[in-house]
């Protein structure tokens, strides 16, 4: 009795129909991004502004000082652009600290 040694190669004909799948990853879409607002208010010191922008925005005194005259001026500014768990984080955390400092500073945030 012989031993006649088969390959897998062996198996299969060269003239077979052979497909490969391919799979085509879906583009993940970006999460929404929130703009961060802080309002003007008729009693709420410039300077405790500028603390909260440095504070909780991570800005120089002059980039701080800048947008605190925004929102004097304009009612309102845009203090930053960040994922709707951040942006939530921030207006809840100026939104305390102003209230246990006793001012009525209001951060809001929407929808970019």
């Amino acid at each position: 009795m012989t031993f006649t040694p088969t390959y897998m190669s062996d198996k299969f004909d060269d003239d077979s129909d052979v497909s490969l799948a391919v799979k085509t990853k879906p583009k993940t879409k970006r999460p929404p991004l929130y703009k961060v607002m802080l309002l003007n208010d008729d009693y709420t010191p410039m300077e405790f502004v500028v603390h909260v922008l440095e504070r909780f925005f991570g800005l120089t005194n002059t980039q701080a000082f800048e947008i605190m005259l925004t929102v004097h001026k304009k009612g309102l500014a845009v203090v930053g652009v960040f994922s709707h768990e951040i942006a939530e984080t921030k207006v809840s955390q100026v939104m305390e600290f102003a209230n246990r400092n006793q001012h009525p500073l209001q951060c809001t945030m929407e929808k970019e």
